[in-house]
């Protein structure tokens, strides 16, 4: 591949998950410019959809780490938590005497895709000041817990979070997909699975360089170990419990032409 064009895409080619941090505090101007950052992603009908919680306390991130099954979200400085945010517009709709729809599924979506569009945002603005950062979808494995231990009302739930430090480990860039798998044109292409065969040779080369031959992965294996079972079957019914996806029963679309 040719030489990235601008600092800004050779930034994101360099993305790596960073799991050791050392202790050096993230300062509270890095945190505003991250946080700025993350505002500025574009956002459905304005919305906004999202609420991030900023986690310091040694205390409390040690606890989120145990509920998350993620030792390194007590290691970094700074976690922050991602939330769909349907509250917040309720109570907006609210100042118009309006009661807002947000129970829908098509709402859940909108919050959601706002959230890992302004985190993405984060991530970029945190490494671009030199810290390192990981996402953290095990938050949800106790969910419950987690809501309750951040205080969060209905309408209101935890998507990620994301650990951010200064990196104690330098490991090499993940190795990702072919652009000619993911990226197709015009069509789906189901013929582009294909390359998936010498993909799994690039990751196997990889997991052996990473652990000096200790560890011998495919991205189709792990794919498959990962998949053989159904992943965090609460989420469902924790979802309907604090408001959201009430739709399917509940609330028809609108009929054509109307």
């Amino acid at each position: 591949m040719s030489h990235p064009p601008n600092e800004v895409i050779a930034l994101m080619l360099r993305h790596r998950s960073i799991r050791r941090y050392r202790p050096d505090p993230v300062p509270e101007e890095d945190v505003r410019w991250i946080i700025q950052s993350a505002q500025a992603a574009s956002t459905s009908s304005f919305l906004q959809a999202y609420t991030i919680i900023g986690v310091r306390n040694a205390e409390l991130r040690a606890e989120l780490a145990a509920l998350s099954n993620n030792a390194h979200v007590a290691e970094a400085p700074l976690f922050l938590v991602f939330l769909a945010d349907l509250r917040r517009l309720s109570a907006a709709a609210a100042r118009h005497g309006v009661a807002a729809r947000v129970e829908t599924t098509e709402a859940f979506i909108v919050a959601t895709v706002d959230a890992a569009l302004a985190a993405q945002n984060a991530a970029v603005a945190a490494e671009s000041l030199g810290y390192g950062i990981c996402y953290i979808g095990g938050l949800r494995n106790a969910i419950d817990a987690v809501s309750e231990r951040l205080g969060l009302p209905e309408q209101v739930t935890p998507l990620f979070g994301m650990t951010v430090g200064r990196p104690a480990e330098d490991p090499a860039p993940k190795p990702r997909l072919p652009l000619t798998v993911v990226y197709h044109e015009e069509r789906y292409d189901i013929g582009r699975d294909a390359g998936l065969s010498a993909y799994d040779e690039v990751v196997r080369a990889y997991y052996r360089a990473r652990t000096g031959g200790r560890r011998e992965d495919t991205y189709t294996g792990l794919v498959a170990r990962t998949l053989a079972e159904p992943r965090r079957a609460h989420m469902a019914a924790y979802l309907r419990a604090r408001g959201f996806l009430r739709d399917q029963a509940t609330v028809k679309e609108p009929t054509a032409g109307r």
